[in-house]
């Protein structure tokens, strides 16, 4: 990376940053990240510039962005698993294209969600809590437990083979996506192109920054503002109009359609009231960004015997209550991002076959929050297409 690209970026992330685990050994650190800096980036900037054309369409309502999968990927996942949700995201695209007419742009949780941000440092049973595979392990084992950076070796190792499979097969028009949580993983894949002389992320196509990691003057933010990839940043119901301005002028300061999308995370009871002066002032700004609807995280419940779970009612409902909104302001409903698998799991209620509360524990598999099941899924996108006008 040119000396400039490094300068700035070291000056990004010595920012506060939120969410990154307590590495007991600074050397081993040092070690794995200069290691993995060695390592070819896992996209292209040619892959990068060509869905960043397609975010553009889908900013200026020519398009529609399909953004999913698992909640929180795992090393262990197999070529099944993956193919599985990779085809469960293709075929939602295609029940939306059919049905309102409109291109899809899949893009997945695929091939780097390995991290996650959690509320607490430790869980119920008194352990270091699990961060995501390429923090610790699951595993209720101490041991397991300690942050671990070689497991960013072997996140950025299980992410290349899941590229390959994705490339190599009929799953090509798929974009890869996770939120850029760790940032000592970010940091080792970034890359300058020289054919235009601007900075990528290069661990996937596309970046987003979570509700936990969104501090303005954090080390996320800044990092987002430094590179040429779409990006994303999740608005939760707390976000003041003034913020979501300040995010579209930060992250989009050249007014390029499509560099940025705005991922809401309302909630079903929320999201009519507190959408509408988010849109109004960011339109303000002349910004032409995505609007997406995470209708997942606002959603989020425990059952009576204590599993993790959303309502397939309340996703459709905030769905609606999100369309309704743009449709009330003449502005375009760009996008849906949701936790889903191929699996047949039973962690969502409701749906096409009216999983109960008694039986979300006949195959609850997530290692973190539950997803929808690839029936529910694709009723979703189904109902998906009744709310274009």
């Amino acid at each position: 990376m040119p000396s400039e690209w490094s300068e700035r970026v070291a000056a990004v992330l010595g920012r506060p940053a939120a969410q990154q685990p307590p590495w007991p050994d600074a050397g081993r650190l040092r070690s794995v990240s200069a290691f993995l800096a060695t390592l070819p980036p896992l996209v292209t900037p040619d892959e990068i510039r060509a869905l960043r054309r397609q975010t553009a369409r889908v900013a200026q309502g020519e398009a529609f962005l399909l953004q999913g999968g698992d909640c929180a990927e795992t090393f262990d996942a197999t070529r099944e698993h993956i193919a599985g949700n990779a085809a469960t995201l293709l075929r939602m695209a295609a029940v939306v294209t059919e049905g309102a007419g409109l291109p899809v742009v899949p893009v997945g949780r695929l091939a780097g969600q390995y991290a996650k941000p959690r509320s607490d440092s430790v869980d119920g049973l008194g352990l270091p809590v699990y961060r995501g595979d390429i923090v610790n392990a699951a595993a209720p084992d101490p041991r397991q437990r300690v942050p671990d950076p070689v497991r960013m070796i072997e996140a950025y190792r299980t992410a290349r083979a899941t590229l390959d499979q994705l490339r190599g097969g009929r799953f090509g028009a798929v974009h890869t996506s996770h939120e850029a949580l760790l940032l000592d993983y970010e940091r080792a894949q970034l890359m300058a192109d020289p054919a235009d002389g601007r900075l990528y992320g290069g661990s996937a196509h596309f970046l987003w920054i979570g509700e936990r990691t969104r501090q303005p003057d954090g080390a996320h933010v800044a990092l987002a503002e430094l590179l040429a990839n779409p990006v994303g940043i999740k608005l939760g119901p707390g976000t003041t109009p003034e913020l979501a301005a300040e995010y579209a002028e930060r992250l989009d300061p050249h007014g390029e359609p499509g560099r940025l999308t705005l991922i809401c995370r309302m909630g079903s009871d929320r999201v009519c009231d507190t959408l509408p002066a988010l849109v109004e002032r960011v339109a303000a700004t002349g910004r032409q960004v995505v609007w997406m609807c995470d209708p997942m995280h606002g959603n989020t419940r425990v059952s009576a015997m204590g599993y993790k779970t959303r309502h397939f009612d309340d996703v459709v409902e905030e769905l609606a209550g999100f369309f309704e909104v743009h449709r009330a302001l003449g502005t375009h409903p760009g996008g849906v991002h949701l936790e889903f698998t191929g699996d047949r799991v039973t962690e969502c209620l409701g749906g096409p076959r009216g999983v109960t509360e008694t039986g979300l524990s006949g195959r609850y598999e997530s290692t973190c929050d539950p997803r929808l099941n690839a029936e529910q899924a694709l009723e979703l996108a189904d109902r998906i297409t009744t709310l274009f006008p």
